[in-house]
């Protein structure tokens, strides 16, 4: 029988993996309840039309990537490929136009069928956090400060560049596409077959084509900046100004777009060039016509995305703290062993972490302690028992005394 394998690209997570995303989480968890962030869990699949239509037809994710399927009752679902389409759904489902401002932090895995690579996978995990219902400048300030303290405090911001642009209002976004047809319709013959089936439906699209010879045309296309009107230029300004007043470094990229028509105004990526092409390790933006798209009210949003494996790519393992060592119950012979499970859950539900193993000489079971890391092991024997006490080992210090049952809890007080 062959060798059984995960799916490509999909992967286990265990041992310092694990300890990293847990501790990337925990930390996660702790800056957006700061920031007065609700949690929120969404389903990880959806009817696809969730998907399909708040992500458009014509993008990568709908047309090449999603994980679609029919379930026995000839439901069409699929498994979500992000976040923020179930999370508009839910404010929706949930009636919670009532409850604005709305602000949500989730965390879960994705499924994107895609070519797998360093930083990119075919199950993966994201962070995401979203403000609802809020329409000023000051929502996507606070988003922004929230990405670069969780940056900040995983020790790698100083490798990330926050790139930024704004995409204007919608009357902005709509001279900028007329401009942008009008260009590249100019130079259809030297467009890719994909910009080309974009050029009517989403030109801004083209935009972020990786196609060397788009990316020739593009260079030279109109910049959405010359198409602001008085309130996107103002909106954007104030953006930045929250920006500079926070302490928050940002380079303008002005060929940074989000291509669907419900997104507006600022759009972010914070990139870095430690993880080869798949540079991008949070990124965001504002939809606020998301919600109306989907069949709800008209209210605003804002939001962005990290990922779990990019982020664990990047983080210094020093930064990690280890896990915390147990001590060790080991019975000496086979008259301690029920004793021994018995003080063992004892400490455990007195808040200690315990480690036990299940056969051996007490030989075995001290390697095993010294394999678990154990800070000390506490020893119960049968003679040791009938006088009420047991002998306790400390590893760091080789130091071992006799404590009686009865003051085991204070004596291994430093260890809770």
């Amino acid at each position: 029988m062959a060798k059984l394998q995960p799916v490509r690209g999909t992967h286990d997570i265990m041992g310092d993996k694990a300890r990293t995303f847990r501790f990337i989480h925990s930390t996660f968890q702790n800056i957006a309840r700061r920031f007065g962030h609700e949690e929120i869990s969404t389903p990880i699949f959806e009817f696809t039309e969730i998907f399909s239509r708040t992500l458009g037809e014509t993008s990568d994710v709908v047309s090449k990537e999603m994980y679609t399927f029919e379930d026995r009752g000839g439901e069409k679902l699929t498994l979500r490929p992000e976040y923020t389409a179930g999370i508009a759904r839910s404010f929706i489902s949930n009636g919670l136009q009532q409850s604005v401002p709305c602000k949500f932090y989730g965390f879960g895995p994705m499924f994107r069928y895609e070519r797998p690579q360093k930083g990119r996978m075919r199950q993966f995990h994201q962070m995401d956090v979203e403000i609802l219902g809020v329409p000023e400048p000051q929502a996507d300030i606070e988003v922004l400060a929230l990405a670069a303290t969780l940056l900040r405090e995983l020790g790698m911001m100083d490798d990330i560049t926050l790139e930024l642009n704004s995409l204007g209002d919608p009357e902005s976004r709509l001279a900028y596409r007329d401009a942008l047809v009008k260009y590249f319709t100019a130079h259809k013959d030297k467009l890719s077959d994909d910009s080309l089936a974009r050029l009517e439906k989403n030109p801004m699209r083209i935009l972020d084509s990786k196609d060397e010879g788009d990316k020739v045309l593009v260079a030279d296309a109109p910049k959405i900046s010359d198409y602001y009107n008085e309130t996107s230029r103002v909106f954007f300004d104030e953006v930045l100004n929250g920006l500079d007043a926070l302490g928050i470094e940002y380079v303008r990229n002005e060929r940074l777009v989000r291509g669907l028509d419900y997104y507006s105004h600022t759009a972010f990526e914070f990139v870095t060039s430690k993880l080869g092409a798949q540079g991008t390790v949070l990124a965001g933006g504002r939809y606020d016509g998301l919600i109306e798209k989907m069949g709800g009210p008209a209210t605003a949003g804002i939001g962005w995305a990290a990922g779990m494996e990019r982020l664990a790519d990047l983080i210094s393992p020093d930064l990690v703290p280890e896990d915390e060592r147990p001590i060790a119950v080991v019975p000496v012979g086979a008259e301690g062993q029920t004793e021994a499970m018995r003080l063992a859950q004892v400490l455990r539900e007195a808040g200690f972490a315990i480690d036990m193993s299940y056969r051996g000489n007490m030989g075995k079971r001290m390697k095993r302690a010294n394999k678990a890391n154990a800070v000390a092991a506490v020893l119960v024997g049968e003679d040791e028992l009938k006088r009420g006490v047991v002998t306790v080992k400390k590893f760091d210090d080789g130091s071992q005394s006799e404590v009686a049952l009865d003051q085991l809890l204070d004596h291994l007080a430093e260890y809770r």
